[in-house]
């Protein structure tokens, strides 16, 4: 399991200026203090699941590099942007950390990260090696390079293959469904199958009662705000809609787009029907895995981040399939990936380069995709890392299959995300909680490219 604008350019708000002001005045880093022995550099991330295969080439690094030590910090996603942020501020921020495509604007925007371009160039690091796409998500508004390409991800669907066997549904149907927003196609077909009422009638037999469900044809953990990755991104992508004019940096985002609005309006309507869950009970606080686990939903989807885990899950025959085949003829995913970047404020920016570079290279890359966690940036250890999935029993190429096709739309990228999402999050949960038309969805879009041009 997707931003800077032009500093030459760019207003922040007064808060955003400040909290910038701030951290570029105190101009030093968290790292350890000078001294005789090796230099210590603090380097944060987020994945639990990735910690070893991070500290095995932390180690492999320390081998090579007898005068730098690594300590990594691992927070989870929700603590580790306000502690980042705070961080910096503080004077306390990591040396290396592991940055997100939806974040990485306004860190290069206020000058809280190091362009690397010169340093790779001298480096001679070959950018062609990384998966098509993934450097560009780094460069700034500017130009410059933000961060070293460390993996990707695209979205599959997965499912319970106890459900379709229940359901009298051959699994290689599931690379072949399809799906439009005036009757669902085949895919809805299939999610009516699967979605079974607390009387055991299925969503496609009379008498099925849409408001007393056991099991969903589909689940899904959020609204998805104005990405929607895992929820509706992948089906209005497959429309041919795109989320913005250009990325990135987009001057306008296109929520406005009939063809989004008609796609949002489909979505909603597997809430009505029954075979997704209400916005409330999806977001009750029981995750998507664990939902998976119980059997409570048959199908969702989700990142290959989570492929893993699904994996281990106890009791349960969960397999995955790709995305459905859209109207525009092909399917579609968010290509997403994320990079490691340095602190501006580090009092070590060589050796925090080295580990960098170490980090975007063959050898830490082939060690991480041994451990079938995630796919690495570059393209021959992908291949690795698809192969040691596939000895798990996960089907990787159900993720693959956006890069092989290209069919993956790089994620959003700009500087204002915090403040677009602060718009889209709200404005999609009113839809999907059935308080707002998917027509709303225009009004919200004026206000993010509002938003864009205060911005710019």
């Amino acid at each position: 399991m997707t931003q800077t604008d032009d500093r030459r350019r760019h207003r922040p708000t007064r808060a955003a200026a400040l909290v910038a002001a701030a951290a570029l005045a105190l101009g030093g880093c968290a790292a350890a203090g000078e001294g005789d022995g090796p230099v210590t550099l603090t380097y944060w991330m987020w994945d639990a699941n990735q910690l070893p295969a991070y500290q095995e080439c932390a180690s492999a690094f320390e081998a090579a590099n007898p005068d730098v030590r690594v300590n990594i910090e691992q927070y989870g996603w929700e603590d580790y942007w306000t502690q980042l942020t705070a961080r910096m501020v503080a004077e306390s921020a990591p040396d290396v950390f592991v940055d997100h495509t939806q974040q990485f604007g306004k860190y290069a925007g206020f000058g809280q990260i190091l362009d690397l371009e010169d340093r790779v160039e001298e480096s001679g690091i070959d950018l062609d090696q990384y998966q098509p796409g993934l450097v560009d998500l780094w460069r700034g508004a500017d130009g410059g390079l933000y961060g070293m390409p460390k993996d990707w991800d695209t979205v599959g669907l997965y499912y319970n293959a106890d459900l379709l066997a229940e359901a009298g549904i051959d699994p290689a149907e599931m690379w072949r469904l399809e799906w439009n927003p005036q009757d669902g196609g085949s895919f809805e077909r299939l999610l009516a199958r699967l979605t079974v009422d607390r009387n055991g009638v299925r969503g496609d037999e009379p008498g099925f009662d849409s408001e007393r469900v056991a099991v969903y044809g589909m689940g899904y953990g959020e609204a998805g705000g104005g990405f929607g990755q895992a929820q509706w991104a992948s089906f209005a992508l497959s429309t041919g809609w795109t989320y913005a004019d250009r990325n990135p940096w987009p001057t306008r985002l296109a929520y406005d787009d009939p063809a989004f609005i008609e796609t949002i309006g489909w979505y909603r309507s597997l809430i009505e029907k029954g075979y997704m869950p209400p916005l409330a009970a999806a977001t009750s606080g029981i995750g998507v895995i664990e939902s998976m686990g119980s059997g409570a939903y048959a199908t969702l989807v989700e990142g290959a981040w989570n492929a893993r885990a699904m994996s281990e899950l106890q009791g349960v025959d969960i397999r995955v399939a790709p995305t459905p085949v859209g109207p525009s003829g092909q399917r579609a995913s968010v290509f997403n990936g994320v990079s490691d970047a340095v602190y501006a404020g580090t009092p070590h920016p060589d050796e925090a380069w080295r580990w960098v570079e170490y980090l975007a290279g063959r050898d830490c890359q082939d060690a991480v995709a041994t451990h079938a966690r995630v796919f690495p940036a570059i393209a021959e250890s992908s291949t690795i890392a698809v192969a040691a999935f596939e000895e798990l029993g996960v089907d990787a190429q159900a993720f693959a299959v956006h890069v092989e096709d290209g069919t993956g739309v790089q994620a959003p990228v700009t500087g204002s995300w915090a403040r677009i999402q602060s718009v889209m999050a709200p404005a999609m949960d009113a839809v999907l909680a059935l308080q707002r038309d998917p027509s709303s969805l225009a009004a919200a879009n004026d206000r993010v490219n509002a938003v864009l041009a205060d911005d710019s």
